[in-house]
């Protein structure tokens, strides 16, 4: 494989991906595959993602920057899918879903985030994702598969009706060839007139008992909307489960135990004591308070930092701070030798004093 990459080269997001092919999944939800133009390959960990610049029409710039987790495996380096599903109010998964073909070219940042298993050195995992929660579990999942590692995976989704389990085929099959990776699906309720004879209703501590009644000796990896997640880390909190071997991705960040409370750095922002942030390139100057943050301070006089989470965890907003103090609380999305360089994400920093800011 190395020498697969010395050749080849590794991707870098400098370069537009070409979309190569999309495929349907479940309603509203398809995976979207690009490969390099120049050849070269990708190396990423499992279950990180990707930011994409969409167009779209009549929003600021006339494009959006949506995160997708990456639903393929890097132990496939010649392409990379990442899998989306619209909500009613999507912009840019709608757009994607609407107009996106092979042959058409984006723009992308990443990949990135903390939320992957290739540090583990666990043996047994949970898997516990909703909806489309599903796309880090089914990158770990076929990494381990394709680097023939002995799988004991006990593998949860859960989805309004049958039909809309992602990848429920694909894993099916993966599971009718290894004893190791132990396949539950629930949810809401059946299709119409098909029978469903697996789990229904919400996901709940019996049921996790149930699904895998040795998750005290297992990793727990865990992926969808906030209010299930919680439900999840309750239910697991309640079980007597040790929380430092629960791992969540979150672009809501909630705050439930002490283990998950961010390093606030005792800072307590005021909404009547005043900052200035000087955008340096721009010669801008804004009067904030202590509660804005620089993202929101650069939009309301004009000016864009592209943005994607807002919640400190994709670092699409990442800007150079070369002076002053601001009080950063982010979620992965940006390194600890770009703080150091003077980085900053400017979706999840406040501003302390007078800033500068080089936008």
């Amino acid at each position: 494989m190395k020498d697969l990459y010395s050749a080849a080269g590794v991707w870098k997001d400098g370069e537009t991906l070409e979309c190569v092919s999309v495929v349907p999944e479940a309603p509203n939800t398809a995976s979207f595959s690009f490969r390099a133009p120049s050849g070269a390959l990708f190396s990423y960990e499992p279950g990180q993602f990707l930011t994409l610049e969409i167009p779209a029409p009549g929003q600021p710039g006339g494009v959006v920057h949506r995160t997708y987790t990456v639903s393929s495996s890097p132990s496939r380096p010649r392409s990379i899918t990442i899998t989306a599903k619209a909500q009613e109010d999507s912009i840019g998964t709608r757009w994607m879903l609407d107009n996106l073909q092979p042959g058409m070219r984006m723009k992308a940042i990443g990949p990135a985030g903390l939320f992957s298993n290739s540090k583990s050195k666990a043996s047994k995992y949970l898997f516990v994702s909703a909806g489309s929660g599903i796309t880090p579990m089914m990158s770990m999942t076929t990494c381990m598969w394709d680097e023939g590692q002995d799988l004991d995976v006990v593998f949860i989704n859960c989805a309004k009706r049958p039909s809309e389990i992602i990848f429920r085929q694909r894993l099916e099959w993966m599971a009718s060839r290894t004893p190791g990776l132990d396949l539950k699906f629930v949810v809401e309720e059946p299709d119409p007139y098909k029978p469903w004879t697996g789990y229904q209703g919400q996901f709940n501590q019996l049921m996790l008992g149930l699904m895998a009644p040795d998750y005290l000796d297992r990793e727990v990896y865990c992926c969808g909307p906030e209010p299930f997640m919680t439900a999840v880390r309750e239910a697991l909190a309640g079980l007597g489960f040790d929380l430092d071997n629960y791992h969540q991705e979150s672009f809501g960040a909630p705050v439930e135990t002490e283990a998950d409370q961010p390093d606030l750095d005792d800072v307590v922002l005021d909404d009547d004591t005043n900052a200035v942030i000087h955008f340096a390139t721009s010669d801008i100057t804004a009067k904030v308070a202590e509660t804005d943050t620089v993202l929101a301070a650069a939009r309301n006089v004009g000016l864009n930092i592209p943005s994607g989470c807002t919640f400190g965890v994709c670092g699409t907003c990442k800007v150079k701070k070369s002076a002053g103090e601001v009080h950063m609380v982010h979620n992965g999305g940006i390194s600890e030798d770009d703080i150091a360089a003077g980085y900053i994400l400017a979706c999840c920093s406040n501003p302390i004093g007078r800033v500068e800011i080089e936008v």
